[in-house]
């Protein structure tokens, strides 16, 4: 839904909040428009449900602007958690279960999700064993970067298992330099 603005508000009366924030009152549409026109505004459907519907002065397009930049901020600060896949076999070597692993932590270090898959092909399907072991294994050595989300569970021909990574124990560090911070100040202002 599109917010209106000046003349495409079209109902008789609004409740007008001015450029402070203060409240003016119910007022015919008319004079709002007049009013911000005299103060270089915009008059900006805000609450278009109530009754009357409730207006507000500004400069609608530094609003759109700053808004712009905000959602703009947000984004940058975002992480999106991704899944990556690393997939294994039965017969698997012990290093290469080793790198599959070193692999896997880079991922989880790096703040994705993993899923773990065992791959039964032919005959190998008779020892989903083999594949829960090989699963537990890679816990075990992935257990310092990441939790297990999802344990090891059959689906069709695959064996699968999702970890998330471990949440980072910075907190208390940056406590303790905030507090350090604090001192030198009361020793300033003392």
């Amino acid at each position: 839904m599109q917010t209106r603005v000046n003349e495409r508000i079209r109902i008789r009366e609004v409740r007008l909040i001015d450029e402070e924030g203060e409240q003016v009152g119910i007022i015919p549409t008319r004079d709002a428009l007049e009013m911000a026109r005299e103060r270089d505004l915009d008059l900006v459907e805000v609450a278009p449900n109530a009754v009357p519907p409730v207006c507000r002065l500004m400069d609608y397009g530094k609003f759109r602007y700053e808004q712009s930049r905000r959602d703009r901020e947000s984004r940058k600060n975002q992480h999106v958690i991704r899944l990556k896949e690393v997939r294994i076999e039965p017969k698997i070597g012990g290093h290469d279960l080793e790198t599959k692993g070193r692999q896997a932590a880079k991922f989880l270090d790096g703040g994705d999700k993993v899923k773990l898959s065992v791959l039964f092909r032919g005959r190998s399907i008779t020892h989903p064993e083999l594949g829960r072991g090989l699963l537990d294994q890679l816990a075990e050595q992935l257990r310092d970067h990441g939790t297990i989300e999802q344990t090891p569970r059959m689906e069709g021909r695959t064996m699968t298992m999702h970890m998330a990574p471990a949440r980072q124990k910075q907190a208390p560090a940056e406590r303790e330099d905030g507090q350090q911070r604090d001192v030198p100040r009361q020793a300033e202002n003392a």
